[in-house]
């Protein structure tokens, strides 16, 4: 493939790279950015096996551009950072660490043959996770943590050690989690995959280079006769016209599921609170909410005092038929939560707006509540968000993988805490 000029809108420098299916390139108005450009090329074992594909780097550029999207999306760290053509997308360039991080839900394809004895569909819970060297002439040896540790790579000043694989073994789990909640949505099963990391020109780690239909394999209802990835031209002993024509049909059929990806967003999260004096501590709990992705209404009604306008709100909201949480704001007396829950058989939660002096007044109208009901208690304005997400992410793959991204930043910032403190 020659070298290419100009791509949509970008002028392009010097040839960074050049790979089996695609090359990388310098940006003339960015040097912090790049542009990869996908080939019509299709390869297996090490390029060994490899056929002009027509239509291919479309389709590739496509799957790669909505997959970093929805990992963008909830918070997953990626090199992505828009679509430059139907061919290409531009990226932070990225210093890559040449690892494959290989992620298993069933036991199936080189795994089997490494491991005789454990029978094909063996179940990982949790996930299993390896590491491969990638290295053509050795078949990508699969390398250990220590491995890698003792490698000691160093990319854009940033040494790779143990708190680094650390967490890129916690990322390319958490990236496997959140494709596999969004294939789930399409009755698909996603079986393995690998991704990539590079490190940026500010040093911080990302999942990079390309996720597209070479990179994992996916089963349609669960069966592997269905198979729609690479694994179909990878099974070919002979490739005809015809059978390249079945895979790319297969790689279309990828696309064509992630375009057509309904975003969940049939939910509502309903603040009630007893007084308006409490709007502020209610803008908390919503500002909290709307970072997990949560739609949010706020009213006012009093249990006591317009004991019949909360029930028509209540009324009002069972009526949409969407999935609801109620969150009850109220001190002194609560006896908003209580009259919410024992009026709907959605999720109440609690979230009194406590002062130093009515501390333990308000805590206690809050716990002390009738038999039969089931509204819960928090104190915070987070932990109700975080209650809230909770209750819909368990039919909503996007805030569920929100709150999933959420406690990957543990493993990222206390580490680079204890370190500075250690300085």
């Amino acid at each position: 493939m020659a070298e290419v000029k100009q791509v949509g809108e970008y002028k392009l420098g010097k040839l960074i790279i050049e790979g089996k299916t695609k090359q990388v390139y310098e940006i003339h108005s960015d040097p912090r950015k790049c542009l990869l450009l996908s080939k019509d090329r299709i390869t297996a074992g090490d390029g060994v096996k490899a056929h002009e594909l027509k239509g291919k780097a479309v389709i590739s550029n496509k799957t790669t551009s909505k997959v970093f999207e929805i990992l963008s999306s909830v918070g997953v760290p990626v090199s992505f950072v828009k679509i430059a053509s139907d061919t290409a997308f531009i990226s932070k360039k990225c210093e890559m660490i040449p690892i494959e991080w290989v992620t298993r839900r069933l036991a199936t394809g080189s795994f089997l043959k490494r491991h005789p004895g454990v029978k094909e569909g063996y179940r990982f819970a949790p996930i299993k996770h390896e590491t491969f060297f990638k290295d053509d002439a050795n078949h990508d040896p699969q390398w250990s943590e220590e491995q890698i540790i003792n490698a000691k790579f160093k990319f854009n000043g940033l040494l790779i050690g143990e708190k680094e694989v650390d967490y890129m073994t916690r990322i390319s789990i958490l990236v496997f989690e959140v494709l596999e909640k969004v294939w789930q949505t399409k009755n698909c099963a996603l079986i393995d995959m690998k991704i990539e990391f590079g490190v940026d020109t500010e040093g911080n780690i990302l999942v990079a280079d390309v996720i597209d239909s070479d990179s994992w394999r996916l089963w349609p209802s669960g069966d592997k006769r269905l198979m729609v990835d690479k694994q179909v031209y990878r099974n070919l002993t002979t490739v005809t016209d015809k059978d390249l024509d079945t895979v790319k049909r297969n790689f279309e059929w990828v696309v064509d599921q992630l375009d057509h990806l309904i975003p969940p967003s049939d939910h509502l999260v309903v603040i009630i609170m007893g007084s308006s004096s409490d709007k502020e501590h209610c803008n908390k709990i919503k500002k909290y909410c709307q970072d997990f992705g949560l739609n949010v209404d706020i009213r006012v009604s009093s249990a006591h005092k317009t004991t019949e306008g909360v029930l028509k709100i209540i009324s009002y909201y069972e009526s949409l038929n969407i999935k609801l949480v109620f969150i009850a704001v109220a001190g002194r007396s609560n006896g908003l939560g209580p009259v919410i829950s024992g009026n709907t058989d959605y999720p109440v939660i609690n979230c009194p707006p406590v002062t130093k002096d009515d501390m333990d007044r308000d805590i206690w109208s809050s716990l002390n509540v009738p038999s039969g009901l089931g509204c819960s208690t928090v104190l915070y304005s987070e932990t109700a968000a975080l209650a809230a997400a909770q209750s819909i992410a368990l039919s909503n793959y996007i805030v569920w993988s929100k709150l999933r991204a959420r406690r990957i930043n543990n493993y990222k910032t206390l580490p680079s805490a204890d370190e500075e403190i250690r300085r």
